[in-house]
């Protein structure tokens, strides 16, 4: 990450019938490094999956390297499909908002450049109005220090995931991830912020 052969996935419309036949959604989201952002949804029951990827760029089938330069204009970000009968939108935008700092442009933690900014990629209106309300909802909450909040709400456009090093980097280097979670400074910051542990 910035402090320590992506194939191109096409953009999901929703609703789509999944293989068992039930009706399931797509959400993305960009909350800086993608490594952390992952393990919050992924033990949320009605999560059916979650990828991380690069979106919101012009470079076609980009590579870390390239994104991590900061020229492609993608930002690393995580696709969960899920089944909106178990859970909602709703209930994974509040764990977006829960996992990251969206007072800070171009920037999470130790992280810096335009590949960590926050952003809220819609895939349907109904996506967009949700995603617009939840954020108005925080900024008058004041639960972020009375900073405005900044973080985008796009469209979605397409998603490409990322090299297999990176899928799931909580599980494939622990050590590693624990180490970085905390050197970056999202652990403290959440804590101070939620209370409790942290991802």
């Amino acid at each position: 990450m910035g402090f320590a052969r992506a194939a191109r996935a096409e953009d999901q419309t929703m609703p789509t019938t999944g293989t068992t036949g039930r009706q399931v959604e797509t959400a993305t989201f960009a909350g800086g490094c993608f490594w952390c952002m992952q393990p919050p949804y992924d033990t949320l029951k009605g999560v059916i999956s979650t990828t991380v990827g690069y979106t919101g760029g012009t470079t076609p089938n980009p590579t870390y390297a390239q994104v991590s330069s900061g020229a492609t204009g993608h930002a690393e970000a995580v696709q969960i499909v899920f089944d909106p009968a178990t859970i909602s939108y709703v209930q994974l935008l509040e764990v977006f908002w829960k996992n990251i700092d969206p007072t800070t442009v171009n920037q999470q933690f130790a992280d810096r450049g335009t590949q960590y900014r926050t952003s809220i990629f819609y895939h349907s209106e109904e996506q967009q109005r949700l995603a617009e309300a939840s954020k108005q909802r925080w900024a008058k909450s004041g639960a972020f220090g009375g900073k405005p909040i900044v973080t985008a709400i796009v469209p979605a456009s397409a998603f490409y995931p990322a090299e297999a090093y990176h899928q799931q980097y909580y599980k494939q280097c622990p050590l590693k991830y624990k180490l970085y979670h905390a050197g970056s400074g999202r652990e403290d910051y959440l804590r101070k912020l939620w209370g409790g542990a942290s991802h």
